[in-house]
């Protein structure tokens, strides 16, 4: 973040901001005496302040939410400069958690008021103003400047999205076309977008999201280390203070939470229900709600980050019935368009801005592209990129029958996660990769002997496949406790890498079924796939052992296989981070239990 050293401009009273008049070149006209303030109505230019985007025109907004709550919320709007005042444009919104003016997640030293650079890379990157478009960026409640309480994405965070998006579209320099921009919170109010049915919102471009609320902070009644480290985490961005010379609107509003203190405690018990079919949660399953839904939508997903999962990643897709277009690979929690240190791209692919403005032109103005994009651009584990019409590949899946066994449920002296972990994780501050510890390895090289956990494998590949898709697995459980199970690529010299894994609470004996995370993993021939089925020995979670023997039969692992000499090449090159993945999650396994099932291409 670089600073910016301008003097400050002069705080002003707060008024309901509309865009002033502009003269035919478009700068702003001398509206009142005294600096220009984008609180006080008038359009604010780069050169006047240099944290307005160059060729961008700033004014700040307030609008009432759509449910009966009384919410207020407060938006940052930038617009062409070069154009007039009541020029029409396509809009593009982005709307969460992000946008206060003091910073993203904490104060970030500007030393004076300015809209949020959060998204500042997509305006100069897509060249957003002198494409005219519109961009807009809106508080969610309790953050910035929106009165309200925070509400992790529930009915109060969705009657927001719904009142933002209708209060973009009605505008009087609005074409009425509203797409939605957004990378982890702020993709997530994207799926909320399509998940509301609004006939203005024309396409959403969500990065690295959350499919599920419930996802984030539990697995199938077992909390990870996050449970109450994120909601603390957002409280802390709830009452970010405002700016010196910021107008006394966006002051009383910032302060809301000083006269509603249970805002911030209700946040934090509300989120520690282990419940899934709990009515709060049920309000938060984006993906459940995606049925029937048909904006057009482009996403990015990273098989294997480590922030937001891709967890009913492939159920959200399936509930949708519009235009989907995606990358999908083997990265962290990155955008499109960021780059690593070395100057390469985290995500490999090139061309993001590019595509996703031809993904709006399409949509927002109805230009036919130039360009024909793939539908999904995908990258599997060994760095190849192939052209798909749909993620997955509809195929049959064929169930793989594991032996029986059994295991001692008792945590296999897991690493807990560290304080500062627990304490400061949001979607933007999460730990960039989870290796597995010492523990977790030593344990898998055990195989049965570990005791923990035990063990089948394939038989050897006859040719190099792919799993995709998402692995479900289903058991019969002899008692209460946990289950962890992990799917491991195992190569005839017996290196391992752990690819793929989930968790759940055995609440009683008896059966049940889970997904493991959405993946794509290529398995090279002669490769044999190893299931191990445990107890929970990672501080992945924050599980309570139960000391208990359980013995599993009846486990069956249903598994989507693709054959990759059938895919598409497109170009791409290796995300950085699938080596530093590899690196943190292959050990060397000696004993992977009986080959029970063939690994092989389905036929259905």
């Amino acid at each position: 973040m670089n600073l910016r050293t301008k003097a400050s401009t002069a705080a002003a009273a707060g008024v309901l901001v509309t865009i002033a008049t502009l003269t035919a070149g478009g700068l702003p006209a001398a509206a009142q005496a005294g600096p220009a303030t984008a609180a006080a109505g008038v359009p604010v230019t780069h050169e006047e302040n240099p944290r307005v985007p160059e060729g961008a025109a700033w004014t700040e907004a307030y609008f009432p939410t759509s449910d009966s709550s009384g919410v207020e919320l407060h938006a940052d709007v930038l617009r062409p400069a070069h154009l007039p005042a009541k020029a029409k444009t396509p809009v593009i919104l982005s709307v969460g958690p992000y946008f206060a003016h003091a910073g993203q997640t904490g104060p970030e030293g500007w030393d004076r008021v300015g809209p949020s650079a959060r998204f500042q890379d997509f305006v100069d990157g897509a060249d957003l103003m002198a494409r005219g478009y519109t961009f807009v960026m809106v508080d969610l409640r309790g953050f910035g400047g929106s009165t309200g309480c925070l509400d992790w994405v529930g009915p109060g965070e969705q009657a927001d999205v719904r009142a933002a998006i209708n209060w973009a579209a009605g505008r009087p320099w609005s074409t009425g076309k509203v797409g939605m921009y957004g990378k982890s919170y702020d993709a997530v109010t994207g799926l909320v977008g399509n998940d509301l049915k609004l006939k203005s919102l024309k396409a959403v471009v969500a990065q690295e999201p959350v499919w599920d609320m419930y996802n984030y902070l539990f697995s199938n009644k077992v909390p990870r280390p996050n449970v109450t480290g994120t909601p603390a985490a957002y409280n802390s961005i709830a009452t970010i203070p405002s700016m010196a010379d910021d107008s006394d609107r966006y002051k009383a509003n910032a302060k809301y939470e000083e006269s509603h203190p249970g805002c911030l405690s209700d946040n934090l018990t509300n989120n520690n229900n282990p419940d899934p079919d709990s009515a709060y949660w049920s309000a938060r399953n984006l993906a459940a709600h995606a049925t029937g839904t048909s904006t057009p939508l482009f996403v990015t997903q990273g098989f294997i980050e480590p922030n937001t999962k891709p967890e009913d990643m492939e159920t959200y897709l399936d509930n949708h019935q519009g235009q989907e277009r995606g990358w999908l690979g083997q990265w962290e929690h990155v955008r499109g368009n960021d780059i690593d240190a070395n100057g390469r791209l985290s995500q490999g692919r090139a061309g993001w801005f590019g595509e996703v403005m031809r993904f709006y032109d399409q949509h927002l103005r109805g230009v036919d592209p130039s360009v024909t994009d793939p539908a999904y651009a995908i990258e599997d584990s060994l760095g190849h990129w192939r052209a798909q019409a749909t993620w997955p590949v509809t195929a049959a899946p064929y169930t793989a029958r594991l032996t029986s066994g059994r295991y001692v449920d008792n945590g296999g002296a897991s690493t807990a996660a560290t304080t500062a972990d627990r304490d400061r994780w949001d979607m933007e501050r999460a730990p960039r990769i989870e290796p597995l510890s010492r523990t977790e390895k030593n344990a898998a090289k055990q195989g049965d002997a570990a005791a923990t956990s035990f063990w089948t494998s394939s038989t050897p590949a006859p040719v190099t496949l792919r799993i995709t898709g998402t692995p479900r697995i289903t058991l019969n459980a002899s008692t209460s406790g946990n289950v962890m199970v992990r799917l491991w690529d195992v190569a005839p010299d017996g290196t391992a890498t752990m690819f793929d894994e989930n968790v759940a609470l055995l609440a009683s004996r008896g059966p049940i079924s889970f997904d493991l995370k959405s993946t794509d993993w290529t398995f090279e021939r002669g490769h044999r796939l190893g299931t191990q089925v445990g107890t929970i020995d990672s501080g992945r979670w924050r599980d309570v052992p139960s000391g208990h023997t359980i013995k599993v039969s009846g486990a069956r692992l249903a598994l989507d296989v693709q054959a990759p000499r059938f895919d598409v090449p497109t170009q791409g090159d290796r995300s950085p981070y699938l080596d530093q993945y590899l690196a943190a999650n292959t050990t060397t396994l000696s004993d992977v239990g009986p080959a029970t099932f063939p690994l092989r291409v389905s036929q259905g």
